[in-house]
């Protein structure tokens, strides 16, 4: 079982702020789930326009992170990660049960459901407190790095 800080995440992931939506991943268990959290703060670039007078995360990016926490736990699966970046590719089931504000504490847990090649299949669950928040079926394609080379 390992955990992983803010550095350790941004070793793994291509995103940086204000798209890294991950603070930290208290749990992972190879090839089996990962459990990752977000702080939500009033500072979010996201609340100064969603919405001013009753600020709600986007739901978009309840799924982002939850697919995020999934990359990490890809990446540690897989047997040859080096130079390898998991990209988000795929969602089916989406389900939004209640709205995320700031003060709350976004826990996301993705599981493995199945694995063929580079494509990854699992199973977001995102929670605040006990409630669930937000679900889905995520797919994530492990790529070659394909930021080596590249500058945007």
């Amino acid at each position: 079982m390992y955990a992983l800080g803010p550095e350790e995440i941004l070793a793994i992931l291509p995103h940086r702020y204000p798209f890294l939506l991950v603070d930290r991943v208290q749990e992972i268990v190879h090839n089996a789930y990962a459990v990752g959290l977000k702080n939500v703060t009033l500072n979010e670039p996201f609340f100064q326009g969603h919405f001013p007078h009753h600020r709600v995360m986007p739901g978009v990016l309840v799924i982002e992170a939850m697919a995020q926490v999934g990359g990490v736990l890809v990446y540690y699966s897989d047997t040859v990660t080096g130079g390898k970046t998991p990209l988000f590719t795929g969602i089916d089931r989406g389900k939004f049960r209640r709205q995320v504000i700031p003060g709350d504490q976004l826990i996301m847990r993705l599981e493995i459901m199945r694995q063929r090649g580079p494509v990854w299949r699992l199973r977001g669950r995102a929670f605040v407190d006990d409630s669930l928040a937000a679900e889905a079926e995520l797919q994530v394609f492990l790529a070659d790095n394909p930021r080596e080379g590249q500058q945007r």
